[in-house]
């Protein structure tokens, strides 16, 4: 038996489709271990490059921080500080009209140099206006009152009801 050329054309062929694909179902998984890597080398290279340009920036941030602790009061150790911020928040809230029914104070935990301590004020009354007073005055205190959570429901005629969260920073 004589083969062809036409006949051998076509098995080199048919043997080169059957290793193409082949080698395409045995790399594949490769190919997509291989986009991912790139994937994540990308996302490294990202995060490489904000860290430089927050490097760059060290000495604003530094300046900034220092600048923002001179407005943070300093306690001293052992002094306990909820009383000082519990009569703080009590005597903005008196000052603008909004009532103060029930809170708790959390426990002090220390980020750094500064320390925070969360106030929960469970329950709350006051009209729209006495609670916007109290937020600018809030805000007007600077770094060191953040208020994080706020609930706001209405309980009558003019009359709102709800529940925040303050942050208290201090240094110590």
């Amino acid at each position: 038996m004589k083969i062809t050329r036409r006949e051998t054309v076509l098995f080199v062929a048919t043997a080169g489709a059957a290793l193409l694909g082949g080698t395409l179902l045995l790399a594949r998984p490769k190919l997509d271990e291989w986009r991912e890597l790139k994937v994540q080398q990308q996302a490294v290279r990202d995060t490489l490059a904000k860290d430089r340009e927050i490097l760059q920036q060290q000495d604003k941030w530094e300046k900034e921080f220092v600048a923002l602790g001179r407005n943070l009061p300093p306690i001293p150790k052992g002094q306990n500080v909820d009383v000082y911020w519990l009569s703080m928040m009590d005597q903005m809230a008196t000052t603008h009209g909004l009532k103060v029914i029930k809170r708790q104070v959390g426990d002090e935990k220390a980020l750094g140099d500064v320390f925070e301590l969360p106030i929960e004020c469970k329950e709350w009354e006051g009209t729209l206006d006495s609670l916007v007073l109290f937020l600018v005055d809030l805000q007007s205190r600077g770094a060191m009152l953040d208020l994080r959570q706020l609930l706001v429901k209405p309980k009558g005629q003019g009359v709102l009801r709800g529940r925040f969260m303050l942050y208290c920073a201090y240094r110590r």
